[in-house]
This record gives structure tokens, C-alpha cells and sequence, in this order.
């Protein structure tokens, strides 16, 4: 799979190339296209027409295709792209929040991903290659994000100590309920349901 281009670097550093800074009005229009297609696909679904991502976006067509050839190059670009966005919104949190409240907020952001992310599980099982990376990158990502959380908490002994990031992560993913059926907040509060129950035996 090519390199995701919002990392703001040029794809042919994964090949040992220098890296070189992709420019500004690109970048932006790359942002656009891939915040457009996350919306839609949330509403119409992965096949939904171009026109209507780039309608959104407001760039032309041949601005998409330039930058994902491939509909499997633009939903691999787009969940990867919302995994970074999840997994970066840790340490803002953990500056922002004490360690529990913090791990409750981005737990409570997790649950949203999963929730809004369920349209793109049939493209993402497809057997298509483009996907084969996309596992390791949310483990890659999420990981480290949730285990600093949960550290911080237990050192503070606000959570108990032998919490895991494996639990949360299927806990969160079991919890997660689709934004358009969870129209009293169900999932915010079993999530922080959730963090309570992780009070117990805290220090």
C-alpha cells in the first residue's frame, strides 16, 4: 500500500528516498478529499459516487485520482488518516484532563471511531491488498496512545494496576454503539461506566 501523504512527506521515503515536504495547497486539498470521504462514506457508504466526495471537498476529480488511483487507495488513505486523528488526540487529552478523566475522554473518542468506522469493515475484509498493512497501523498507533493513558492513570492511582490496552480496546469496540442509533448518549455512558469499574482496588 502507498504511503498514506498526510504524514506530509513524499511516498518515496519508504523507499529510502530523502523525504520532502509535500506543499501547503496540497496537503490542504489532500486533508479536504480525505475529511469529505470519511463524511460520506459515513452516510452513503464506500461505493457512494466521486462527485459527491469531491463535491465536498471541493476539488475537482482529477485532483482525487491523482492523489488515490484506486477507490481501495482512498478508504485505506481515510481510515488510516482517522486513526491518526484518534490516536494524536492522547496527548492534547493527557494535557488537558487529570490521567482517569483523560483516559475516559479518549476511550469515549475510541468508541466514536469504532461506531463510525463499521461501513468500511466489508471494503477493509475484502481480501484486497490494499488493506493488508491497515491492521499493523492500528496497532501501531493505538497502542502506545492508550498505554500511556493507562499508565498515567495507574501511577496516579486513579485506575487499577492491571488494566491492559488489549482489554479496553475490546471493551471499548463491544460498547460502541453507531451515532445514529445512540441518540441518548448510551455509549459516553457505559464508557464511563467503564472507567469507574476500573476505580475498584486502585491504589
Amino acid at each position: 500500500m502507498r504511503e498514506d501523504t498526510t504524514r506530509g512527506t513524499d511516498p518515496g521515503a519508504a523507499d529510502g528516498v530523502a523525504p520532502k515536504k509535500v506543499r501547503a495547497d496540497v496537503r490542504r486539498n489532500t486533508d479536504a478529499l480525505l475529511t469529505a470521504a470519511a463524511e460520506v462514506f459515513l452516510t452513503s457508504g464506500v461505493d457512494a459516487p466521486v462527485r459527491q466526495i469531491t463535491a465536498r471537498a471541493g476539488v475537482g476529480a482529477g485532483t482525487l485520482y491523482r492523489h488515490f488511483p484506486q477507490r481501495s487507495d482512498l478508504i485505506a488513505a481515510v481510515f488510516r488518516h482517522e486513526v491518526d486523528a484518534c490516536a494524536d488526540a492522547a496527548p492534547t487529552l493527557a494535557a488537558e484532563y487529570g490521567p482517569a478523566e483523560a483516559l475516559t475522554r479518549w476511550l469515549q473518542r475510541l468508541a466514536l471511531f469504532f461506531a463510525t468506522k463499521r461501513g468500511l469493515s466489508a471494503a477493509l475484509h475484502s481480501g484486497d491488498s490494499t488493506y493488508d498493512s491497515l491492521p499493523a497501523y492500528f496497532e501501531q498507533r493505538f497502542m502506545p496512545a492508550l498505554t500511556g493513558l493507562i499508565d498515567a492513570a495507574a501511577e496516579a492511582g486513579e485506575i487499577r494496576p492491571d488494566v491492559t490496552p488489549d482489554d479496553l480496546l475490546v471493551a471499548t469496540r463491544n460498547l460502541a454503539v453507531p451515532e445514529c442509533e445512540d441518540d441518548t448518549g448510551h455509549t459516553r455512558r457505559m464508557i464511563a461506566l467503564l472507567v469507574d469499574g476500573l476505580r475498584y482496588q486502585a491504589r
